[in-house]
């Protein structure tokens, strides 16, 4: 005689998902408590209301393209005749153009300048 059998209804476990939520908030609670807090009394500075400055010791590219630095204008050459072999900061107008920008970069790296850095609005703040 055959015997009919039920198709076995396979249940999901919910224990596997459960221990893996539960390894998740212990990490969580080490990882979020591993970092000191501040002290409660500390009160930090706002900086939103300074004004920006340039760097001292940078060139200024102006929108027409021309250099300045400390007011008085300049080229690549004379800036780097003038001050030490150091990185050389460009604070760039937002309206120059790209190819001017890259065309200073190339003569002051090629004029042995070891680096260029260019000095934006968020480093001023």
């Amino acid at each position: 005689m055959i015997r009919a059998t039920r198709p076995r209804i396979k249940r999901d476990s919910t224990i596997p998902l459960i221990n893996v939520v539960f390894l998740m908030l212990i990490y969580f609670l080490l990882a979020g408590t591993l970092a000191p807090p501040l002290d409660p009394d500390l009160e930090l500075i706002d900086t939103a209301e300074l004004e920006g400055r340039d760097p001292p010791d940078a060139i200024i590219l102006h929108s027409d393209g021309t250099l300045s630095f400390r007011g008085l204008p300049t080229d690549p050459e004379s800036y780097l005749s003038r001050n030490s072999a150091g990185p050389v900061r460009i604070v760039p107008d937002k309206n120059v153009s790209g190819q001017r920008l890259i065309e200073v970069t190339g003569v002051l790296r090629r004029l042995g300048a070891p680096s260029v850095f260019l000095v934006t609005r968020q480093a001023l703040e």
